[in-house]
């Protein structure tokens, strides 16, 4: 699980940008935040994989482009 967090957070920006598109982004940051593995994290993801599609990409694309990590716990 860790390599796979550390394998998303050496994307270059435009990468992560891309995968926090709609439909892609419930799936790829759904499965990063739940492979953070604290409970909060897990449900945090868990939600992101179905709302990650319909509203929830949005605020990943926002904090990107601040250049701040994707919303955790």
């Amino acid at each position: 699980m860790a390599a796979y967090r550390k394998f998303i957070n050496d994307l270059p920006l435009i990468l992560k940008i891309i995968l926090a598109l709609p439909a892609i982004d419930g799936i790829i940051w759904g499965i990063y935040r739940i492979c953070k593995g604290n409970v909060a994290n897990v449900i945090l993801g868990i939600v992101w994989i179905f709302a990650g599609a319909a509203i929830t990409w949005i605020l990943d694309i926002v904090f990107l482009a601040l250049g701040k990590p994707v919303f955790e716990l």
